[in-house]
């Protein structure tokens, strides 16, 4: 039952993968410099490590913003939050997963009695508007200063472009890290509080409770990429304004600067200790920052370049998707307690909310069954790697004797 309730959250994090890790090698797949096959398994590869090793610090926000602190709750949120972005990405809709997740906290919170912590719920709602300005700041400087190289150091346009692809490849994949480290959360954050696992010896590493939850998260996230993404990939990447190879490569590095500021605790105690305001560990809407970075090069060549229809159909969703994953959590919250009669969560009192927000459930059998599911899946992914290796090389070799037949029947 414990590992039905987690299915919610597994489908969320497929739901990302469809939609906001597209956004990762959106503007890469729409200059036509990468195709989509690659692109998505290079993406898969990297969320998934991003949200094991560096996923803790946006978590810890996210549960300030409410404490769900029954499983059938965590379940309910969940599933809001994935069924609201599910509907935005059948629209070709590049919404927030964030936004999502915060809306549906929100929801339990409304139903619990609960109350809505204003500084977290202030620092996520900051960076929806900031993010997309940052975005589009470094995208305007890279992009000048790319420019700028190209013209001092007169390489030709061949080199060029062969190596803005070796470098679309390369921040794509820093891109795809930054993005699971900084939205992890937003799949597994509110289950953390119902689980409590003892560590984990996969041999090269050991992972504790919370990384268990974020390598199943990270892997539900790549299977969303893999399945579901390209159409995505599409209108983020070409629909807005049309890029060209070095454009496309600034806005993936822009927009990979901006989700790894956000959630590197490293580089939020450097800032701190030099006398700054520490950097908030927040999830960032990575289609919000992606937005902006594309804004920020049509603003460079012009904002005549910017399809502002598309933009406000985005705009539409952005303010949708909240709302209406506060509502549909709200409601089912309902249906969950009063009709299937599954507790969803209590109103906590002052002072009990840390406590109750960290008594997780402890099972010795359930910690087998994450161990032989995790390895299951490890298994699996390495099997399929090498399936698609050898098939690719299959089809390359079959490619490569079929040109040689040709020129040998033309001559």
């Amino acid at each position: 039952m414990i590992l039905l309730f987690l299915a919610s959250g597994l489908f969320l994090g497929w739901s990302l993968g469809a939609n906001d890790a597209s956004n990762v090698f959106g503007s890469a797949v729409g200059s036509k410099m990468i195709s989509f096959r690659r692109a998505a398994i290079i993406a898969s590869l990297f969320v998934v490590l991003g949200a094991v090793f560096q996923g803790s610090g946006t978590a810890q926000t996210l549960g300030k913003l409410g404490a769900v602190n029954a499983l059938g709750g965590s379940f309910t949120v969940a599933l809001a939050a994935a069924v609201t972005i599910f509907a935005m990405t059948k629209l070709a809709l590049p919404v927030s997963t964030t936004q999502a997740i915060v809306g549906a906290i929100i929801g339990w919170n409304l139903f619990t009695g609960n109350q809505t912590d204003s500084r977290s719920l202030t620092q996520i709602a900051v960076t929806w508007i900031t993010g997309p300005f940052l975005g589009a700041g470094f995208a305007i400087a890279l992009y000048a200063l790319l420019r700028l190289i190209r013209k001092k150091a007169g390489i030709h346009i061949l080199k060029f472009e062969s190596l803005t692809k070796t470098g679309l490849l390369a921040v794509g994949a820093f891109g795809a890290y930054s993005l699971g480290a900084n939205n992890i959360a937003n799949v597994m954050g509110v289950f953390i509080p119902a689980f409590m696992l003892p560590p984990l010896n996969l041999g090269i590493i050991t992972l504790n409770s919370a990384q268990q939850l974020f390598l199943l998260g990270g892997f539900a996230i790549a299977a969303g990429i893999l399945t579901y993404s390209k159409k995505v990939m599409e209108t983020v990447g070409s629909n807005i304004i049309e890029l060209s190879s070095e454009a496309a490569l600034v806005v993936v590095l822009a927009q990979s600067m901006v989700l790894f500021i956000f959630s590197s605790s490293a580089l939020s105690g450097m800032v701190e200790n030099i006398g700054l305001p520490a950097i908030p560990l927040v999830p960032v809407s990575s289609s919000q920052v992606i937005v902006g970075c594309i804004m920020g090069i049509g603003i460079y060549k012009g904002v005549r370049n910017i399809n502002f229809r598309m933009l406000g159909e985005i705009a539409a969703g952005w303010i949708a998707a909240p709302v209406a994953s506060a509502a549909l959590a709200f409601f089912s919250l309902f249906f969950m307690k009063n009709i299937f009669g599954i507790n969803v969560g209590t109103k906590l009192e002052a002072g009990t909310l840390q406590k109750s927000a960290f008594m997780g459930l402890s099972d010795p059998r359930l910690s087998e069954i994450f161990r032989y599911a995790l390895l299951s899946i490890l298994i699996a992914a390495l099997v399929s790697a090498m399936a698609y290796f050898l098939y690719d090389r299959k089809r390359k070799s079959e490619l490569r004797r079929s040109e040689e037949k040709f020129w040998m029947n033309l001559k």
